[in-house]
C-alpha cells in the first residue's frame, strides 16, 4: 500500500478510533476534514444504535456531519444480509431496541415461527429469551451473530467498563442448540464486503482504519485492504505485537500522527486544520 498512489476510499471504525465513550480522541475531527474528499464508510461492530444514532453522537462530539447512509453497523448488515437470504424474513432478537429496530426494515419480528434468531448487544438475554430462541433454533431456525467480540468497552459515569460482547451474549444459543452462528461483524468478512459494495471500490484501492488486531485489522488483512492501527482504543501505546499476525501498514499512537505521515507521503493534499 504504501507504494500506492492515494488511497481511493476509507473505512473506519469508530470506538477507539474516533471517539471513547463521550471523548473525541486526538486529531479526530481534523482528520475527517482532512479525508472528506474520499468516499468513507463508517463501519461498527455495535448494534446497539441505528445510523440515525449513531451521527447524532458524533454530531454531539464536534466531529461533523456524518451522513446516516454512511454509517455500516453489524446491525445494519445483518439486516440486509437477512433479507439476501430470505426476502420478507421473520426473525427474533436478542439485543438492544436499535437491533430491533433495524432488523425490522426488512423483516418481520415473530417469537413464534422465526426464520432466524438474531443475537447482538445490550440488554435482553435473560432465561425466558434464551428458552424461546432455543425452541425456535431446535424448529429449524438459523443462528445469527452480528459480532463476536466476547467484551467491549464502555464509559460509565466516568469510569471504564467492561461489558460482554455479541460474541458471549451468543454463546449461551450456541452451546444449548449445538449449533454454530453466522457471524457478521469484524472480523468475518460479510462487514468488509458490504462497506466495499457500498463504496463500489476493490479491497485493493481502501484502507481500514481501526483499533482492534483481532477485527479491525485481520479482517481486514484476509480480504486485502491495507490497514491502519491507531492505538487510541483496545491496543495500547508500547503495547508489543501479537507474535505470528501480520503487522499493519501503519501503526501510529492516534489520528494526529496518521494525518502527518499521509501529508508527508502525499497522501492528503494539505495539512489538516487546527
Amino acid at each position: 500500500m504504501k507504494s500506492r498512489n492515494l488511497p481511493r476510499g476509507l473505512l473506519l471504525d469508530m470506538d477507539g478510533v474516533l471517539y471513547h465513550g463521550d471523548r473525541p480522541l486526538p486529531g479526530a475531527r481534523e482528520f475527517l476534514d482532512a479525508t472528506a474528499r474520499l468516499p468513507r464508510v463508517f463501519v461498527t461492530n455495535n448494534p446497539i444504535r441505528t445510523p440515525a444514532e449513531v451521527a447524532t453522537k458524533l454530531r454531539s462530539l464536534g466531529l461533523g456531519e456524518i451522513p446516516e447512509p454512511a454509517i455500516l453497523t453489524s446491525g445494519v448488515a445483518a439486516a440486509r444480509w437477512l433479507a439476501r437470504e430470505k426476502p420478507d424474513y421473520r426473525f427474533y432478537a436478542v439485543g438492544a431496541d436499535g437491533l430491533h429496530r433495524e432488523l425490522a426494515r426488512f423483516g418481520v419480528e415473530d417469537a413464534e415461527a422465526a426464520d432466524f434468531v438474531v443475537v447482538g448487544e445490550g440488554p435482553g438475554l435473560d432465561y425466558e429469551t434464551l428458552t424461546r430462541g432455543l425452541r425456535l433454533l431446535l424448529a429449524g431456525a438459523r443462528l445469527i451473530s452480528t459480532n463476536p467480540d466476547t467484551t467491549v468497552d464502555a464509559v460509565r459515569s466516568g469510569e471504564h467498563w467492561v461489558l460482554p460482547g455479541g460474541g458471549a451474549l451468543v454463546a449461551p444459543f450456541e452451546v444449548a442448540s449445538g449449533r454454530r452462528a453466522i457471524t457478521i461483524g469484524k472480523p468475518e468478512p460479510l462487514l468488509f464486503e458490504m462497506a466495499l459494495e457500498q463504496l463500489g471500490l476493490s479491497a485493493a484501492d481502501c484502507v481500514m482504519i481501526g483499533d482492534r488486531p483481532d477485527t479491525d485489522i485481520l479482517g481486514a488483512q484476509r480480504l486485502g485492504i491495507a490497514t491502519v492501527l491507531v492505538r487510541t482504543g483496545r491496543f495500547a501505546p508500547g503495547e508489543p505485537w501479537p507474535g505470528g499476525w501480520q503487522v499493519p501498514d501503519w501503526d501510529v499512537p492516534d489520528l494526529r500522527a496518521l494525518s502527518k505521515i499521509w501529508q508527508g507521503l502525499g497522501f492528503l493534499s494539505s495539512p489538516p486544520s487546527g
